[in-house]
């Protein structure tokens, strides 16, 4: 999200953010003129708001018409320490939530609006006037992460590396020591049961059972050091998919708490590369990567844990820092997210990344001849329109 002035100009439109809807069947662009929203497949767009300033997020409530919008890019269109309430079926503002630190993101259900600054949470009740239900103080949170379901929300710790969960029909708080470093990336499978976590680490997935707040597993995405962009869990719950700057997105099995251990088998058998070409990679069934290695004892642990079953190259493109030379760490810099995944079946997965290059990919799980399971890129667009 970009809610900081970017430095240089240009007549080509630029995506400040993407993001999806709770079900993954339309995704959000800010940009630095106002907002649009597409369907998720096939990639159309659906409403194209002008307001000639930025918008630096824009998060939506399903298919409703409210939209929650913070402004950002070089001229916003709002104050970027306020949240607004867009009413789009009247085209006005319906609510604003000014706070005193600039916004890190918002989430939205029909019960409730989060907000997440630097080091704290606000859950107000989604009414008007909006009502302050609750304050929590969290650990530096400059991604703004939060998840929020119909019956839980979730964010970081008051430590890094932490998870805080609560339960919003109670306000019961609970504590998931999920890392020792900071969270990078969370999300919640749709029915609230499944929480899968990375750190700034990106090397370790971990996914717990919110039930009990137990670990029920962790994946390996690889050995080195990675800025995980995503992570989101699919409609059953029982697949993970996962982004980062190594440009790979990653599958993975993943126990549901509460399901029977799903058929490897996809819907569908892999007859074609799919239509946008990209060759996809297979790392074998989890567990054996390393083969026979993974079975010897005594060898460190990475030839052991569990990897992903399929992987395949997303675009990530070469975008510049916005701010040309200045440092990574100081608050001028802002790099476009990439990566952003949402699923809209157990076998249909949408990466989306921002920028000038901003792009929207499909790709398909399915069994290929040799009976194992592949990730393919069934197609691609430029939704901004280049050529």
């Amino acid at each position: 999200m970009n809610t900081r002035p970017a430095i240089e100009s240009s007549s080509n439109p630029s995506a400040l953010s993407a993001s999806f809807n709770q079900d993954a069947s339309c995704f959000a662009i800010g940009l630095d003129t106002g907002f649009c929203i597409f369907d998720s497949e096939p990639c159309q767009l659906r409403v194209s708001r002008d307001f000639n300033a930025g918008i630096g997020a824009v998060q939506m409530l399903g298919k409703a018409n409210f939209i929650a919008l913070i402004g950002g890019g070089k001229l916003p269109k709002f104050p970027q320490n306020k949240v607004i309430i867009w009413d789009d079926a009247k085209q006005k503002v319906a609510i604003q939530l000014p706070v005193l630190t600039a916004v890190r993101g918002v989430r939205l259900s029909r019960t409730h609006i989060v907000v997440a600054l630097q080091n704290s949470i606000r859950v107000y009740k989604f009414q008007s006037p909006p009502d302050l239900w609750a304050v929590f103080e969290t650990a530096d949170n400059p991604h703004g992460l939060c998840c929020l379901t119909s019956k839980t929300l979730a964010f970081p710790g008051r430590t890094p590396g932490q998870v805080q969960l609560v339960e919003l029909s109670t306000g019961n708080v609970s504590i998931i020591p999920a890392h020792t470093s900071s969270l990078r990336a969370i999300d919640i499978s749709q029915d609230g049961e499944v929480l899968a976590t990375a750190s700034e680490t990106g090397t370790l997935i971990r996914i717990f059972a919110t039930s009990n707040c137990a670990r029920i597993t962790e994946k390996r995405r690889g050995v080195d050091h990675a800025t995980i962009f995503s992570l989101a869990i699919s409609p059953s719950g029982q697949l993970l998919a996962v982004t980062s700057d190594k440009s790979t997105l990653h599958i993975f099995d993943i126990p549901h708490p509460s399901k029977p251990a799903r058929s490897a088998s996809p819907n569908r058998r892999l007859t074609t590369m799919g239509n946008g070409g990209g060759s996809p990679v297979t790392d074998g069934e989890v567990g054996q990567k390393w083969g026979i290695l993974s079975r010897i004892p005594l060898l460190p642990r990475v030839f052991s844990d569990d990897y992903s079953f399929a992987s395949v190259h997303f675009e990530i493109g070469d975008e510049p820092l916005y701010g040309g030379s200045t440092p990574l760490n100081s608050e001028e810099a802002f790099r476009p997210p990439k990566g952003i995944i949402g699923w809209t079946s157990d076998h249909s997965i949408i990466v989306i990344g921002a920028g000038r290059d901003g792009r929207w990919e499909k790709f398909v799980i399915a069994e290929g001849e040799d009976g194992k399971r592949y990730c393919v890129r069934d197609g691609w667009k430029r939704y901004l329109g280049a050529n």
